[in-house]
């Protein structure tokens, strides 16, 4: 990326910060007639969902001054909101937690933003909705802690779509393939929708934070022989064991079916994927170069006795 490129980023998310400060600003321009501050409810918020915080705990979650946080709290704790306990393991500090006379002043605040917020939400589709929500947990799942939490599911509308845009852009991005290799990938999903059968078949969509972020097909080959194919996983989800755990159940199911070997096709580049393939038991059995998606490459054949 080129300096241009990313001074363009950094103004579009700066001009998003704008907006999104005008808009919570409109949300909580009720909370300005209570006798509260923001910061204050901010504050009044996490005593009131977390249980078990210190000072310096609000200090690194909110970005607040310690001096600044420390009067609030003692101001709180002068007017019979909070209280606080000291610390089984370690003497220096106090847990703090909102008294029943904290939690009734805080109720009516949470209970006001919930309502405003809700009314926003009101204005716009229920697609729209879900949309929203889905760009709110991308963002947060880039910005923030990463989330080790992921599910496995069947594919839902849309999925299979999802998964030809993926792996057109993420092999485009990281291994200049061209346009080739995605109308590989929506045939051989094509061809998965239109002879599908259960008894013999299976695929997995890997979700997490309600975002897709991993595929795997179990298809049939033979009567004894199953192919594993179009294996990814979005690059903010690696390290999960996704991938891994995407591999282990396509070999169990395999194995459920009564076949008895489980191949794949793959190339040397795709250093992630065949590292997964190894440890999970698979042999190299066959190679052969190949010129495909624009690039000279180096075709493999995997299979697995099961």
């Amino acid at each position: 990326m080129d300096a241009r490129q990313l001074a363009d980023r950094a103004e579009t998310v700066r001009r998003f910060n704008r907006f999104y400060t005008r808009q919570i600003g409109v949300l909580r321009e009720h909370l300005l007639d209570s006798k509260f501050s923001l910061t204050e409810v901010r504050i009044l918020y996490e005593l009131a969902h977390r249980a078990k915080l210190t000072t310096t705990d609000l200090v690194n979650e909110l970005g607040l001054n310690a001096g600044y946080l420390s009067r609030v709290i003692a101001g709180f704790e002068k007017r019979g909101l909070i209280e606080k306990t000291r610390s089984k393991t370690d003497a220096r500090a106090s847990l703090l937690a909102l008294t029943r006379q904290g939690r009734a002043s805080f109720e009516p605040l949470d209970k006001a933003s919930h309502q405003e917020v809700a009314a926003m939400l009101e204005q716009l589709t229920q697609a729209e909705q879900q949309q929203l929500v889905d760009a709110m947990h991308q963002i947060e799942g880039l910005l923030g802690k990463p989330s080790q939490t992921y599910l496995l599911r069947e594919p839902q509308a849309g999925d299979m779509g999802w998964v030809i845009h993926r792996h057109g852009a993420l092999y485009a991005q990281e291994y200049g393939w061209n346009t080739d290799f995605e109308a590989l990938v929506a045939e051989v999903i094509a061809k998965y929708i239109r002879y599908f059968n259960p008894a013999w078949e299976r695929s997995w969509i890997a979700e997490k934070n309600g975002a897709v972020v991993g595929s795997v097909f179990l298809v049939r080959h033979t009567a004894d022989t199953a192919k594993l194919r179009l294996l990814y996983v979005e690059p903010g989800a690696r390290g999960l064991g996704i991938g891994k755990r995407l591999v282990e159940e396509c070999i169990r199911h395999a194995r459920q079916l009564g076949y008895r070997k489980l191949v794949l096709w793959t190339n040397s580049i795709l250093i992630g994927a065949r590292r997964i393939y190894q440890n999970a038991g698979f042999k190299l059995v066959e190679e052969e170069p190949h010129h495909s998606f624009g690039k000279d490459l180096v075709g493999e054949t995997w299979e697995l006795l099961l």
